[in-house]
């Protein structure tokens, strides 16, 4: 059966005519083709703005400036070194510059 059939929310059970009246049947539509008969988990908006604010907190981290951006985002050092451990890894390992390597 092809999806394009559905015309209205008001075709609908109960449940999917209410995600269908909130994001509009063509959304609806568009969800059901991909992924249809999976469980589908949408994140709260607080997680979704806390992953945008830890990948900036990243682009911006340059090795030694925990205390600034702990004053510009709010949190503490020690939150902001568990955020950008990772990256602290990835600049601990990383040549300094002009360093040549074996393969040069």
């Amino acid at each position: 059966m092809d999806i394009d059939k559905l015309e209205s929310a008001e075709q609908l059970r109960d449940d999917q005519r209410e995600l269908a009246e909130v994001i509009g049947l063509d959304a609806y539509k568009k969800l059901v083709r991909h992924y249809g008969g999976t469980q589908l988990y949408i994140q709260q908006a607080d997680s979704v703005l806390k992953d945008l604010r830890d990948k900036e907190l990243n682009e911006k981290f340059d090795g030694s400036n925990y205390k600034e951006l702990s004053r510009e985002y709010g949190i503490s050092e020690m939150t902001i070194r568990d955020i950008v451990a990772p990256k602290r890894r990835e600049l601990r390992v990383a040549p300094l510059e002009g360093q040549l390597s074996f393969n040069d």
